[in-house]
Order: C-alpha cells, then structure tokens, then sequence
C-alpha cells in the first residue's frame, strides 16, 4: 500500500472542500431560481416580480382617457394609472419603480407565463377568465350613465327630476333597464341591443341612451357626433368589477389584492375615483 505524503493530504482535502463549497453554492442558486412560477426576480421587499426590485405594470395600446391620460400612463394621470401607482405605493413600490409595459386585452387574459406582474385596462371578472389568470380584489365597480348628442335636449340635463321629462333608451336585458326605472321612475324605450339604441339616439327616437360608463365614454368619443356623457347613476348594483390581472398562481395575487383593499379601506381608491371618472370628465353622479 502507497502512503500519501502530508502535503498530498492537504491538497486533497483543500480539492475536496472547494467541491463541496461549489456544491453548495449551486444548491443555493438552485433554490432561488425556483421562488415563484413565471418569475424571474425579487423586489427589495422580498416580492416575486419579473424585474428585480421593479413593479412591471401593463396596459393596452392604445391605452384610453379617462383611464390612461395622453396614452402615458407613466404621467399618472388617469383613472387606472393613478390607481396602479396608487397601489404601487401600498407594496412599497417608488414611482420610478414601476414600469409600464402594454399588451393586448385577449393576450392579458389568456393562459401562460406573463411578462408583468399586474396588468389593467378595465378587465371584467368572469368565472370563465378565473381560469386562466388570477384576479386581484376589485378597484372598481361600473355604474350606468346616460350618453346623448350635443343637439339632444338632453346634453344639458343633470338632475332626476329633469331628465325623467326626456326619452330614454336601452337595451334589453341589461341593468341599464332596471337602475333607469329605479332611478329616473319612468320606462324607458327598449331595444335589441346597444347598437340599436344607438342608432335610435342618431335619428331622434330617443334623447339620450343607458350603458355602463366605459361604454358611456367610448360612444362618446368614437360613435357619435358631439357625444357626450351626461351624467351617471350612484346605483352600482349589477356592475361589472374591474381588477387587475395577474398570472394563474401569482405569489403577488393576495398582496395586489390587500393593497386595493387597503385602498378603499382608506378612502383614497374613492377619492381616486371621484377624480378621474367624475371631476376630470365633468360626469357628475344623478341626483
């Protein structure tokens, strides 16, 4: 048998603690790399996001006022950009933290990994899309709104009182139906559809038509002539909730979720709200 000399031993067993510090220092690599499903870094506050110590927030292209101002939700001007810093800040996030990125509404919603950690542009939660992307807690609730034309004699009305002496349009099978018999105590016209509607409020057959407020503001804006939202209801009852995207499974989902909470919680989500979809737009609530 060959005895090694002492200074071989030493090498040895300086070869051998090296390989086991690699070792190590691989089995930790490892265990950071598999922290969260889809993700690829953590912020400074110990959450998983796509970019180390960054909040990537996405939105559509174009993104529409009054929810993204200009079509620069980096400004923080608009409804949903300044609820997404709003909440940002509630995860410890600075401004210069968040980072916009765009997508599509269909590309948003569809299975698979995501390249944000949140994504709004005024996504309805449905049963159906629970199943393939999380959902955090609400930041907002549609209510209906009445849109006319600037030559309708209805532009300039504000109030209930006023505007049960007009013509009101709907569609069928829409809650617009019931909260304008609820809230105005007349009947209005009933139609197949909101198309329909439209075309009656284009010829005369009605003064002003009933629709959730961001259709309310997209007829405005790209269906009629001198559209205009004339105002809208308290009554949310029925509405579509609208609440940020994130991916199936996100470890983020319940943290975005407190912090809407926390939001509303607070009255600043209201304020916020009152803001961008009220004051800003001159939409002021029936009364």
């Amino acid at each position: 048998m060959t005895v090694s000399s002492p200074r071989i031993l030493r090498s040895r067993a300086r070869r051998s603690l090296v390989a086991v510090a690699a070792a190590l220092a691989l089995v930790g690599l490892s265990a950071c790399s598999s922290g969260g499903a889809a993700t690829s870094g953590s912020s400074s506050g110990g959450l998983d996001t796509v970019t180390a110590g960054k909040f990537t927030v996405a939105t559509g292209q174009p993104a529409y006022s009054p929810w993204v101002v200009d079509n620069k939700p980096e400004n923080g001007k608009g409804f949903e950009s300044a609820v997404a810093y709003a909440v940002a800040k509630q995860l410890g996030y600075t401004k210069s933290d968040v980072v916009w990125t765009r997508t599509t509404f269909d590309a948003a919603i569809a299975p698979g990994p995501k390249d944000f950690d949140v994504n709004l542009q005024q996504f309805s939660v449905t049963t159906d899309r629970k199943k393939a992307v999380d959902f955090s807690s609400p930041y907002y609730k549609t209510s209906q709104a009445l849109v006319t034309t600037a030559k309708s004699k209805a532009a300039g009305l504000t109030t209930a009182a006023e505007l049960k002496k007009v013509t009101i349009g709907v569609a069928a099978g829409t809650t617009s139906l019931s909260v304008v018999e609820k809230e105005l105590g007349t009947t209005p016209k009933i139609f197949n559809s909101n198309d329909d509607a439209v075309l009656a409020l284009k010829s005369g057959q009605v003064d002003a038509i009933a629709v959730d407020l961001p259709t309310a503001f997209y007829l405005a804006d790209s269906e009629l002539t001198g559209g205009k939202v004339v105002g809208q209801f308290a009554d949310t009852s029925g509405g579509d909730e609208f609440a940020f995207v994130l991916s199936k499974g996100s470890t983020l989902t319940k943290k975005v979720s407190a912090a809407v909470d926390a939001l509303q919680k607070s009255g600043e989500l209201e304020t916020i709200t009152h803001k961008w979809l009220s004051a800003a737009v001159a939409v002021p609530v029936i009364q």
